[in-house]
Formats: C-alpha cells, sequence, structure tokens
C-alpha cells in the first residue's frame, strides 16, 4: 500500500510538471529551450507541439543563414516537414546561383545531377550547351571531345565540334609516333589531315631504311611513292646517309673494328640459317641476327618466333627482336612495330597471330595490352614456355613473387612433360629435333629453379605451396638433364663431331666482339682523327650492345671537349 501512495505521488508530480516546462520552453521560444523540454518529455501533445515549433525555428534559421549548408542540414532532419519544399527550392537557388557563377560545364552538370527536375533545369541546361561550346572550342581533351559528340549526337553544333577533334588528334598523333598516326587514319576517314598523316609514316618508312644502310630501297622507295616529292628533308638526309656509309665502308683495320657488322655473318647467310635442319642452327642464328640493327631483321626474327618449334629458337627470337629495336631510334623502333600491329590486325585469329601481336606490345612497352593478347594466345593444355618465362620475368619486375613462382612451376612441369615424352632410343636412330627439345627443357627447367628459389627467400604467401613447386622443379632439371645426357651420347655415337647443348660458340664470338669494338672506339680517336667523330656517334647511335653505346658516347664526350 505504501509502494502504491508514492507511485500515484510521483504520476502526480510528473504530470504537474509538464504543463509548467512547456510554458517556460514557450515563453524562451528558443530552439535550445526547446530541445530541453524534449529531452525531458519526449512524448505527449505537448511534445508533438513542440517538436512543430523547433521545425519552424530550424527552418528560420536555415534561412536566416541562407547557405547550401544550412538548408542541407535542415533537409536532412526534416525531411517531410512542411518548410521541406521551400528550403528545397532554396536550396536550389543557391546551387544554381554558384553553378552559373562558376559557369563552367562540370558546375552546371553537377547541379543538373543534383536537381534533375528543379525550376532552372531549362535554364540550365542553356547555359550548359554555351559553356560546352565555350570550352569545346579551346579545348585539348580528345576524350572530352568524343564524349561530347557520342552524348550529343543530333547537336546542330556536331561539325563544329568534329572539326576540333580532327585538329586535337592529329596534333597528339603527329608528336606521338607512328601507331597514333595509324590509329589517326583509322578513326578519321575523311579527317583534313590525313595526307600528312601519310607523308609523316613514309618519313618514318624512309628513316628506317636509311639508318639501316638500305640507301638505293630508301630513294627507289620515295621516287615511287606519290607522296614522296613531300618529303622535304629527304635530300639532305639522303646525303648524311651517305656520309655514314662512307665512313662504315673505310678500309681502315680500325674503323672496321668498331663496327659490330665486321663480327656477322650477315643478314642473308643468318635468314638461310633460321630454315636449318638443326635446331641449334637456328637459335644461334636468332641470336646472331639480333646484332643486325637493321628493319630487315624484324620480320625474319618475328616469323621464327611466332612459327618455331623449338622454345629456345623461339626465345632467342624473342630476345634479338627486343635488341634490334632498343638499338633502332626510338621513332623507327615504333613504326617498325606499328605498322606490323596494323597488319595484324587485319588477320588476327589464330594463337600464333595473338602471340605475334602480345610480343610487339610488349617489345614496345605496352604491357597492359599485351598481357590481354598474351592471353588469347594462351592455351592452358599445350603452355608455350617462351610466355611462360616472359610471366615470371613480368611478375618478378612488379615484385610480384607469389605469382611469379607459380609462372615458373608451370614452366618446370612443361619441361618435366617434355624430358618424358622425347624418345631418344637407338632404334629411333635418335631424331636431332629430340635431342635440342631436351636441351630447351633443360634451359627452362634451371630458369624455373632458380626463380622458384628467389621466390623462397621473400615474405611470400603460402610457403609451404612454395615448397611443393621447388620439389617439382628440382625433378623437372634433373630428369631433363638425365635425359639429355642419354640423348646427346647416342648423338655423337652416330656423328662424333656433332654438337651439343652446352655449345655457345656464336655468343663467345659475340661477347668477345663487343670487347674489340670497346678497344677500337677507345683508340679511334688518336689515330682516325677524322674518322673518330662519325664512328663515335653511329656507335652510340645504333649498336646493339648497351655497353658499346656508353663507351662510344665517353669517349664522344671527350673527343669534343678536347
Amino acid at each position: 500500500m505504501r509502494k502504491l501512495r508514492a507511485l500515484s505521488l510521483l504520476l502526480l508530480l510528473t504530470g504537474c510538471g509538464a504543463p509548467r516546462a512547456y510554458q517556460r520552453a514557450r515563453d524562451a521560444d528558443t530552439l535550445e529551450a526547446y530541445r530541453a523540454f524534449l529531452r525531458e518529455y519526449p512524448v505527449g501533445d505537448d511534445a508533438e507541439a513542440v517538436e512543430a515549433r523547433v521545425t519552424e525555428l530550424e527552418f528560420e534559421e536555415a534561412s536566416k543563414l541562407h547557405t547550401v549548408l544550412a538548408y542541407k542540414r535542415f533537409l536532412e532532419a526534416n525531411p517531410e516537414a512542411p518548410q521541406a519544399r521551400a528550403a528545397r527550392a532554396l536550396l536550389e537557388g543557391l546551387r544554381f546561383n554558384a553553378a552559373k557563377e562558376v559557369g563552367t560545364a562540370a558546375a552546371l552538370r553537377q547541379f543538373l545531377r543534383d536537381h534533375p527536375d528543379g525550376a532552372q533545369r531549362e535554364e540550365a541546361q542553356r547555359l550548359l550547351r554555351e559553356a560546352e561550346l565555350k570550352e569545346l572550342s579551346t579545348t585539348k581533351d580528345t576524350q572530352q571531345l568524343r564524349e561530347y559528340l557520342r552524348e550529343s549526337p543530333e547537336d546542330p553544333r556536331r561539325l563544329q565540334v568534329e572539326s576540333r577533334l580532327d585538329d586535337e588528334s592529329f596534333a597528339r598523333a603527329e608528336t606521338a609516333g607512328a601507331g597514333q598516326l595509324f590509329a589517326y587514319l583509322r578513326d578519321f576517314q575523311s579527317g583534313r589531315y590525313r595526307e600528312q598523316a601519310k607523308v609523316k609514316l613514309l618519313e618514318l618508312e624512309v628513316e628506317g631504311l636509311l639508318v639501316s644502310g638500305l640507301l638505293e630501297e630508301a630513294e627507289a622507295r620515295v621516287a615511287g611513292h606519290p607522296l614522296g616529292v613531300k618529303l622535304k628533308d629527304f635530300p639532305a638526309r639522303l646525303a648524311r646517309a651517305r656520309a655514314e656509309r662512307g665512313v662504315l665502308r673505310s678500309t681502315e683495320p680500325l674503323a672496321q673494328s668498331a663496327q659490330v657488322g665486321h663480327y656477322l655473318r650477315s643478314l642473308e647467310d643468318l635468314r638461310a640459317a633460321l630454315v636449318s635442319p638443326d635446331p641449334m642452327d637456328r637459335w644461334q642464328a636468332a641470336e646472331e641476327l639480333g646484332q643486325h640493327v637493321s628493319v630487315k631483321a624484324v620480320d625474319p626474327l618475328l616469323e621464327v618466333f611466332r612459327a618455331g618449334r623449338n622454345p629456345l629458337v623461339r626465345q632467342r627470337a624473342l630476345d634479338s627482336l627486343r635488341t634490334v629495336l632498343s638499338a633502332l631510334p626510338r621513332p623507327v623502333a615504333d613504326y617498325e612495330v606499328a605498322v606490323r600491329l596494323e597488319s595484324l590486325r587485319e588477320k588476327a585469329g589464330s594463337p600464333e597471330l595473338y602471340l605475334s601481336m602480345a610480343a610487339l606490345l610488349d617489345l614496345s612497352g605496352r604491357l597492359g595490352e599485351a598481357a590481354t593478347e598474351y592471353q588469347r594466345a594462351f592455351v592452358p593444355e599445350d603452355p608455350d614456355p617462351v610466355v611462360l618465362r616472359r610471366w615470371v620475368q613480368l611478375r618478378e619486375e612488379r615484385r610480384q613473387s607469389f605469382s611469379a613462382a607459380v609462372a615458373a612451376r608451370q614452366l618446370a612441369v612443361w619441361a618435366l612433360r617434355v624430358a618424358r615424352e622425347e624418345s631418344i632410343s637407338p632404334e629411333g636412330n635418335v631424331p636431332l629435333a629430340a635431342a635440342r627439345q631436351l636441351c630447351a627443357a633443360v634451359h627452362n627447367a634451371r630458369i624455373a629453379s632458380e626463380a622458384i628459389a628467389r621466390a623462397r627467400k621473400t615474405n611470400t604467401e603460402f610457403p609451404e605451396d612454395l615448397d611443393g613447386f621447388a620439389v617439382t622443379a628440382a625433378e623437372a632439371l634433373k630428369l631433363s638433364e638425365a635425359r639429355l645426357a642419354d640423348a646427346e651420347l647416342l648423338l655423337r655415337e652416330r656423328s662424333p663431331g656433332a654438337r651439343t647443348c652446352g655449345d655457345d660458340a656464336v655468343r663467345e664470338r659475340l661477347e668477345s666482339a663487343v670487347s674489340e669494338r670497346r678497344e677500337a672506339l677507345r683508340a679511334v680517336g688518336a689515330k682516325l682523327p677524322k674518322l673518330a667523330p662519325l664512328l663515335l656517334e653511329l656507335a652510340r647511335q645504333r649498336d646493339p650492345s648497351p655497353e658499346i653505346r656508353a663507351e662510344a658516347a665517353a669517349r664522344l664526350t671527350a673527343l669534343q671537349t678536347h
């Protein structure tokens, strides 16, 4: 009974307190007072009246501030309030005035995104069209121009924008190189600069012939081409090329010793060796062909890389392609890549052609595009060891150790399969191709084993997987080495003079040639002072060896400072 009386008293006191608190809040008539009331009395008839008054005062406060932020806060707190419509109208007006004052297409687009059905929509759209036209008349952003044309197909100003896009696209292509020039010709079939683009491409083609020493071909190409007369600098460039060839053909032994061609078989001999019955002849020819810094070396190497059967032949061809393209002048190398890509795009439809495109993109530094083509060329059930080696290399360069090890394991599995499947019985008369294929298996198993060992030294995920990878690679290396030894023993029984996998005569000759060229370049300044400047300059620009190019540059600098 005592507890019941206490509870009744509490209710009586509480009920009496609410009206007095409400009256005090009304007398103050401030947000703070009303919010204090609601914290103490959150429910009841008075609470509903107070909430309505709070909304009124919050709207009055937002109206006094009259800012975007104030109206946004009001609407976030009171999205269904009677004042919400007015708040949205005021907010829209502020945003419209701000966008109008900025005056950019981006600001007006943002306004229309925020208020797609607002009262100022039509005016904003009109201002947006004016701002876009103004920006499009001065912008150099070809992507912006393309987007406008795509989004506004019926705009009467389309021709003006298309003209602007034509201008900017050619300006970019002219400085970006052959790939963009070809893209311009594809994209602008009625462009104003088509002839200029074709002249620029012809210049690059002819320059490639000149730096390769093919002067007669260059002259014939210019004379026989309808746009040849447009190459205004060609006579001077031809004269300079003749002077260069005169120096390169000097009978001075020291001048000959300073040139890479002095140590190489001819292009014709090497091309013939690329179809030799012995894969070792082919891979050594491919390696040596990479020392010829000539546009004429590109297609034979690309064809061997694309269609060769022995992985070592194809690997050496790929390495040599990289050497040739790195040593050619950059604009020429870009042209040689671009013109072949352009041709392949029209034919691509088989893994081999995709692989050629991948290699060209890769060698020109376009790794993202190359990855796509490598993937299109890749056949999971019959993986390409040359591609796997490249994946190992690329992933190591990106510090993706575990991914590199995964690719290396695939390479080891390929080597293991070759070691198990190649037939080397005496009855089979030990086909030469089998021994050379086992040589490729040994090389790739060793590369796989070394890559996995490097990955195990890093903090990679799944270290237990790497242990398993290492076991697979070790098994592949052990078996392929044993099978190669058996094959080459039988091979030498049949042909005592047969070369074995360790024959590096060509590589040793090329390495010796680097040493001899270096010594010759060090001596030409004193012994051949008239020929030295041009000899050094040509070595600096076109020698396939980075070491020789650096030596020539240093000697040329020393010569010019004395």
